[in-house]
């Protein structure tokens, strides 16, 4: 299972940072990625690591601004938010996928509970 944590908040131009922690699966194949779905819209691919060669992903909304990563051993993926906007407020979940390379939101099987993150202009 996946459990998503971290957010909160914030007043524009703050930063956060996302925590998700994984239990009951291998901790080193496949992706992990970050989406994000705001009231009235669909749900959105934030970012994605691969938990093989660390290789990432990232929307053009958030590019230069967040910054995704893993720590294998605590089988944990952060979502470093800086310079965050009110069109960033959403609720973020976290996702495991066997596939590499995709932020397709089909092929994950495996999802966090979400955590709501506000930003106040």
């Amino acid at each position: 299972q996946l459990q998503a944590s971290g957010g909160g908040l914030v007043q524009a131009g703050g930063s956060l940072r996302l925590s998700c922690s994984a239990s009951g699966f291998t901790f080193n194949a496949g992706d992990i990625a970050w989406f994000r779905q705001a009231p009235g819209r669909g749900r959105e691919g934030v970012s994605r690591i691969s938990l093989r060669d660390g290789r990432t992903y990232y929307a053009d909304s958030v590019k230069g601004r967040f910054t995704i990563s893993s720590d294998n051993a605590k089988n944990t993926v952060y979502l470093q938010m800086a310079n965050l906007k009110p069109e960033d407020s959403a609720v973020y979940y976290c996702a495991a996928t066997v596939f590499t390379a995709t932020i397709v939101e089909k092929n994950y099987h495996l999802w966090g509970q979400g955590t709501q993150v506000t930003v106040s202009s």
